[in-house]
């Protein structure tokens, strides 16, 4: 095998890191609204309502509030998984499988760009 089979080009990585960039940007934007919604709920108080209706909606407003803290943990997950594949970019290792060894195909990369397995590796996992 060639080195140019192991790797991607510098324009396919250009393009991979735009994707990452794009896709980072409007993760953080999603991970900051998030954060402002907690924010904004843990500020307003029910202190007006009446002691019945209050019960109900601190368990709803419970609820919600976990929902958004797991929205807002998968939201952090998902934006250290793009962090770590520009780091692979920029080490040289992005787009080969850690299963395999191979490249993985580029139209998986432009739909999941933060990952690292081949759809082979992938389904081999599964077995």
């Amino acid at each position: 095998m060639t080195e140019e089979n192991l790797r991607y080009s510098r324009e396919d990585l250009a393009e991979f890191d735009q994707i990452i960039q794009e896709k980072l940007t409007a993760a953080r934007k999603e991970l900051s609204f998030i954060k402002e919604t907690l924010t904004r709920n843990n500020e307003s108080g029910t202190d007006t309502t009446a002691a019945s209706l209050k019960v109900l909606e601190d368990g709803a407003e419970t609820a919600e509030k976990e929902s958004l803290n797991q929205l807002a943990s998968r939201q952090m997950k998902f934006i250290q998984q793009l962090e770590n594949a520009q780091l692979r970019i920029k080490n040289g290792t992005y787009g080969v499988c850690i299963g395999t060894g191979k490249l993985i195909p580029k139209e998986r990369l432009r739909a999941v760009p933060h990952t690292q397995h081949s759809i082979e590796a992938k389904l081999a996992r599964r077995d």
